[in-house]
């Protein structure tokens, strides 16, 4: 996504007019709402599988991916060692740092920013930074959802690790539901195109034959093979127009045209302009025509 000659004034300044303003932040923040009321789910499960309230915010505020957080508690709880948790949460972390390349196409941070940027670079911050029609959208919408999101799973977080059992099964809830919604609500747009609705299909397929069996967040890195298939395929030529019937063009002598062009300017002035040799017979015969012998 590179960025027009407007777009990188407007980024320089700041400028973006109020109606998109208003979409970008009302489309971050929903998702960054829905996503983090998930957090109440990982808060429960954290306490549950043996961490203690700080610990399990602490996983929030540092780690801060969420399939990377369940993969981590999920191996705790399920009597795994430390390294192991570690291990595997950083496996699923992966996918993270190929959002980078992505964000980095429109974000130019330096300093402690960039560090800042890189700890909000997560699934959904990307997902809204990347549908942005311009690149200054594109800013706003990446750092409007990496801080809602941020807000709220720490919050709900900490709620679910001071109610704990007290919620009971949180899946029952629905707030897993909740994050996977926002998705589909961002992703239902691109699906244009041939190649991305054939992505889409193919990822759904993966993901449904690899959820049951496998752990949290595996099945997101498995679903990334079918952008990578679709995206080795050769591309499908466009059919092509067919041909307007097409007449070839006359002939012309253009020696002729020109000499015939002269003579009816002299002619026009009175001046007698003497015939071509090719158009003798023709006035021959309409002279024996007007006086026949």
């Amino acid at each position: 996504m590179q960025p027009a000659a407007g777009e990188a004034g407007g980024a320089a300044t700041g400028g973006l007019d109020a109606r998109t303003r208003t979409a970008v932040l009302r489309q971050a923040w929903s998702v960054g709402i829905a996503t983090g009321a998930y957090g109440i789910s990982f808060g429960a499960l954290g306490v549950a599988s043996g961490l203690d309230v700080w610990q399990t915010c602490a996983l929030s505020l540092l780690m801060f991916t969420g399939g990377s957080q369940f993969a981590f508690v999920g191996v705790i709880g399920a009597g795994g060692t430390g390294v192991a948790a570690i291990a595997t949460a950083t496996l699923l972390g992966v996918r993270n740092g190929l959002y980078g390349l992505q964000v980095s196409e429109f974000l130019h941070d330096r300093g402690w920013q960039r560090g800042v940027a890189a700890h909000l670079t997560i699934d959904e911050s990307t997902a809204v930074g990347i549908a942005q029609p311009t690149v200054r959208a594109s800013q706003v919408g990446f750092w409007q959802t990496g801080i809602a999101v941020f807000i709220f799973w720490n919050l709900f977080t900490l709620a679910g690790a001071l109610l704990g059992n007290a919620l009971g099964d949180p899946r029952r809830w629905g707030l897993d539901a909740a994050a996977a919604a926002a998705f589909v609500a961002l992703l239902w747009p691109r699906l244009r195109s041939r190649d991305a609705a054939a992505t889409a299909a193919a990822a759904v397929v993966l993901t449904v034959v690899v959820a049951p069996w496998a752990p949290a967040g595996i099945p997101v890195l498995v679903a990334a093979l079918a952008a990578v298939a679709v995206g080795l395929l050769p591309p499908t030529p466009s059919p092509s127009p067919a041909p307007s019937p097409s007449f070839p063009p006359a002939e012309i002598d253009v020696a002729r045209t020109t000499r015939r062009a002269f003579g009816s300017q002299r002619q026009s002035r009175g001046r007698a302009t003497p015939m071509e040799p090719e158009e003798r017979p023709n006035a021959e015969a309409s002279a024996d025509e007007e006086h026949p012998r």
